[in-house]
């Protein structure tokens, strides 16, 4: 009997699960239970190191309220899955950060934001120095309103 190895689909499905269960507040433990699966189990369906079989698939969609083809429709033929949008909301605090973007309605500091990622991404000279610069104001304002915390 020949193995079945998990592909770039079955990562942008496990992907697309974990990103509907984030998005409704959901504990892996909860979505598990509510599968009859272990919450193990199904880490390695959203890392994608195993597959999801249709039965399966169809009560996660069930539990979730998505339809099956939800998991589906970002996949692109020959992509990898790491640089799509949907991918990159699985990473760890993505989606902390852009509900704190989504909170801020000030267009100049929605660009600033973007601006400070951006450099801290490209590593360039000037991010640390603007890094430590928010760090120096972030103590500054905890010394003066302790009540905030």
């Amino acid at each position: 009997m020949a193995t079945r190895k998990s592909g770039a689909l079955d990562v942008l499905v496990g992907a697309r699960i974990r990103t509907f269960r984030v998005n409704r507040g959901m504990s892996q433990a909860v979505l598990a239970a509510r599968t009859g699966v272990t919450h193990q189990q199904l880490q390695k369906y959203e890392r994608g190191t195993e597959r999801v079989g249709a039965g399966r698939l169809s009560r996660i969609a069930a539990v979730l309220d998505v339809s099956v083809g939800e998991f589906f429709e970002s996949s692109e033929a020959g992509s990898s899955g790491v640089t799509l949008p949907i991918r990159l909301l699985t990473d760890p605090g993505v989606l902390r950060v852009l509900k704190a973007y989504a909170r801020t309605t000030n267009p100049r500091v929605r660009r600033c934001l973007a601006r400070l990622v951006e450099s801290i991404a490209d590593r360039s000279p000037g991010a640390k120095a603007t890094v430590a610069r928010l760090e120096q104001i972030d103590r500054t304002e905890q010394r003066r309103s302790p009540s905030r915390r």
